[in-house]
């Protein structure tokens, strides 16, 4: 028996969750939208579309519900996706009684770790909420909100232990812009995404400093060994379930190219900021946006500590963004460990 999703949900109003939003109600689906900003929800509610992100997506009247009520959105949801930056999740998903949570079907669209926790979503879930499992879906990428909001065709990644839910997770989001793609690897295709904002906005600084295209591939296919390293011969430390990644698709290579090459990539944006001499803080500002691979840097430095999987370009640009490493000296270095 085909499964039924039910009412949906969305957790936050970024890029990415309004993305999510558009093409759910391009599919024809109803969204209950928690929104913290109540300007924003206003704002939804009198003129169709978000007023900060993707501001060109307007949304047929009634196809958004929005609430700052997260309990309420809830109880009347059977499936949420949550759409937050990893830096603000553990707050936003403690901030409501955790049986609200358990009987959910979880999609998680979070491309980082839990800054408090030092766990993926799903793991964090089961340990303090002893959630199920099979009930957790991940969608990740290569996909910009900004080309989702242009319907140029891109490819989402969806995967769960379930293999029902995470086709009728698929089945949602698949349309003439969007195509999808199933498999078991809730672990690895989240932490590729988690190593590759990292690596993005060392692409970003190196950008900055000058190095060219030619450096860039090198850098990108060295980056594309550690995540191999990290994920693939330590495979037993990080999965703990028996299928192995299949590296030869886009969630993993395909994610990382275009994170560390494209525009519209925020982290690779935030990285030519820092390797021009902006602060942390004044990249942040400008930006408007998070650049999830800030917190990921200093979130994977503790992940490969207690794993004990060295991860060195990761590790450079960590010092780089938290120990005030200056990035044309971490770039020097960093070259001598390129191949």
């Amino acid at each position: 028996m085909k499964i039924q999703l039910g009412k949906i949900g969305i957790v936050g109003n970024g890029s990415w969750g309004t993305a999510l939003a558009k093409i759910l109600t391009d599919n024809g689906h109803i969204i209950h939208w928690w929104i913290r900003n109540e300007e924003a929800i206003a704002f939804l509610n009198s003129r169709h579309h978000n007023p900060h992100y993707l501001t060109s997506v307007s949304f047929i009247p009634d196809t958004v519900l929005p609430t700052n009520n997260l309990a309420e959105m809830l109880t009347n949801c059977d499936t949420v996706i949550v759409a937050v930056p990893s830096a603000y999740a553990q707050k936003v998903i403690e901030s409501v009684d955790k049986s609200l949570w358990l009987s959910k079907n979880v999609i998680s669209a979070i491309k980082g770790i839990l800054p408090e926790s030092l766990m993926l979503l799903n793991d964090y879930l089961v340990t303090n909420f002893n959630y199920p499992l099979e009930k957790y879906v991940s969608v990740m990428g290569p996909c910009h909100a900004e080309e989702v909001a242009e319907e140029r065709l891109s490819y989402l990644t969806f995967s769960g232990l379930d293999d029902d839910l995470t086709s009728a997770v698929a089945d949602a989001f698949a349309n003439t812009y969007i195509n999808t793609i199933c498999n078991h690897d809730i672990w690895g295709a989240q932490f590729a995404a988690v190593l590759k904002n990292i690596y993005a906005v060392g692409a970003g600084i190196a950008r900055s400093l000058d190095y060219g295209d030619n450096f860039l591939s090198v850098y990108i296919t060295n980056c594309y060994r550690e995540m191999y390293y990290f994920l693939q011969d330590h495979f037993d430390k990080v999965h703990p379930s028996n299928e192995k990644p299949d590296f030869h698709t886009s969630a993993y290579l395909g994610d990382l190219l275009v994170t560390c090459y494209s525009l519209h990539s925020r982290n690779r944006t935030f990285g030519t900021m820092i390797g021009k001499g902006y602060t942390i803080k004044a990249a942040m500002l400008e930006m408007n946006m998070v650049a999830e691979g800030y917190y990921a840097a200093k979130g994977m430095q503790s992940v490969s500590k207690i794993l004990d999987i060295p991860i060195p370009i990761a590790t450079f640009i960590y010092k780089m963004l938290w120990e005030n490493l200056n990035p044309s000296d971490g770039f020097l270095k960093l070259e001598k460990l390129l191949s």
